[in-house]
């Protein structure tokens, strides 16, 4: 994929190939009302993107069944989350905003640079390893972005690094603040219980007690054992 089909690519097609792109990391198809929901389109703007998509190469559309990214697609899709996490970089290292603002306001304004232009922030950055959410920016031309366990898949004794997606809501986003479990936090699982029971965290020298269903919002990176 040549770096200058990826710009002729809109706004509304960078955004559908990321959004298709997370629904089928786990090899599924995307379906038409999943994208219109997670996009806030309806369903009728989907199928014609899906189908300009389609004629270009980028995904492979089966009406009433669902959706999948070509290689051409998952290069264009993982080259648009590159370019989204270091504007959001840029939006907290340079200009200051808080790590949850900065996913909102990059989706504004990151689809009208031109390459040479996030190159170029890139390296001002000082080539930035991790987005402010705490993600991974993965290297120019990559062709898959890395699985991150979620906290939940943790076990006691395990020491790891907070990610938080933009996708949190801000309520929930507030309360993890509350508890120390801010991106690039260092945390240590201490307990687990079963049955989907709340999990025990270590955070800045405190135990923190956390229910899976938010564990399973929250994400990791650099995962060791405390005995490693």
């Amino acid at each position: 994929m040549g770096k200058n089909s990826v710009q002729e690519l809109s706004k509304p097609d960078r955004e559908a190939l990321k959004a298709i792109y997370r629904l089928t990391r786990a090899g599924d198809e995307a379906h038409t009302g999943a994208l219109a929901e997670g996009l806030g389109v309806s369903p009728g703007t989907v199928t014609g993107l899906l189908k300009r998509l389609s004629d270009r190469g980028y995904v492979d559309y089966r009406p009433y069944h669902g959706v999948g990214l070509t290689r051409r697609g998952r290069a264009a899709a993982v080259a648009a989350i590159r370019r989204h996490r270091i504007v959001e970089r840029f939006l907290s290292d340079l200009l200051g905003y808080a790590w949850n603002e900065a996913d909102r306001l990059a989706r504004t304004f990151e689809h009208d640079l031109p390459q040479e232009v996030e190159d170029r922030l890139y390296e001002v950055l000082d080539r930035p390893s991790a987005c402010p959410h705490g993600f991974p920016i993965p290297e120019r031309e990559a062709a898959e972005l890395p699985d991150l366990p979620q906290l939940y898949d943790l076990e006691p004794g395990q020491v790891a690094t907070v990610a938080v997606p933009g996708s949190v809501q801000p309520d929930v986003a507030e309360f993890l603040d509350g508890l120390g479990l801010h991106p690039g936090a260092r945390v240590e699982v201490r307990d687990k219980q079963p049955f989907d029971g709340p999990i025990v965290l270590r955070v800045a020298g405190e135990d923190r007690v956390l229910g899976s269903k938010v564990a399973r919002d929250v994400y990791v990176t650099d995962v060791q054992d405390r005995s490693a």
